[in-house]
């Protein structure tokens, strides 16, 4: 006994005319006829009595659209649900730091705007915990930095920005004529923990220049590497959106590195296998649309 079964069967009930419920169904006559004489089968009982060639419900009848009317309606809002999770309310989003602190907020502020009824859960760590956290379907999407590794995920660009080298005030790099990669590697670095974005990025540049970095420092806060920076512990190399206001108000020095550009794209990010919902392609839009404003 299937759930077709018991929806054939509500509309020969309705109608009480089996060619009639075979045309609203795009039906032929016998298959419905043939449903009709499976479900009394299968129970040993006869829903309809036949008397010049109209039907007449019986009291088995009236029992069974009783209850096949209610595992049909709670069927379907079951399946309104999981083919549309945006009846759940609820879009699991996560972010790296850089895009969690900076773009995340006034996307999610719009998006809830547009969608007053849903609700954005959040997670903000590193692009290895988001990558686990998309392919354990914890997360439905993420923001994310620069490439991703694991071939079971798609990806969307939205936005892109470079990282930038920091030093302190009065530091020798800051007063270097010019500065390069192999320069880095006479003075400490203060680092992001692997597994973020950033720090991928920076032990690529390093190892295609055969050079290994070794870390003073590695956090998972930048504003703790950003106050080292401040202190004279180290150097560091991050995301220039994190370090604006410090730089403008003159407590790090910025300095351009000649041989690389450390640019980096940010992606939206799902699993290749995940059913996005209208409310989850929207909000992917609209980081299309914001990165694309942000970029002008």
């Amino acid at each position: 006994m299937t759930i077709r079964h018991m929806k054939i069967f509500l509309e020969v009930y309705r109608l009480e005319n089996i060619t009639q419920a075979a045309k609203t169904l795009h039906m032929t006559q016998p298959a419905v006829t043939r449903t009709i004489q499976e479900i009394e089968q299968h129970y040993g009982v006869r829903l309809f009595d036949r008397m010049n060639r109209r039907l007449f419900v019986t009291e088995a009848g009236r029992q069974f659209y009783a209850q096949a009317l209610h595992i049909v309606e709670s069927f379907d809002r079951m399946e309104k649900g999981l083919l549309n999770g945006d009846a759940f309310g609820v879009l699991r989003v996560g972010a790296s730091i850089s895009l969690g602190n900076f773009f995340l907020p006034d996307l999610v502020s719009a998006f809830c705007r547009e969608r007053p009824d849903m609700k954005v859960k959040v997670m903000i760590s590193n692009a290895g915990n988001l990558q686990r956290g998309l392919l354990n379907n914890e997360l439905d999407l993420a923001l994310i930095e620069g490439g991703i590794s694991e071939p079971e995920l798609e990806t969307r660009a939205f936005s892109e920005d470079r990282l930038v080298l920091i030093v302190p005030v009065g530091h020798e790099l800051a007063v270097k004529e010019k500065v390069f990669v192999r320069d880095l590697k006479e003075y400490d670095l203060l680092a992001r923990e692997k597994g973020s974005v950033g720090r991928t990025l920076v032990d690529h540049v390093f190892a295609v220049r055969g050079m290994t970095p070794e870390p003073l420092w590695e956090s998972a806060s930048t504003q703790a590497i950003i106050k080292g920076v401040q202190k004279g512990i180290g150097v560091a190399v991050l995301p220039e959106m994190l370090v604006e206001r410090e730089i403008s108000e003159g407590r790090v020095c910025k300095r351009e590195i000649e041989d690389e550009g450390f640019e980096r794209v940010h992606y939206v990010v799902w699993h290749r296998n995940k059913f996005l919902t209208d409310g989850g392609r929207r909000f992917m839009d609209m980081a299309v649309e914001k990165g694309g404003q942000k970029g002008r």
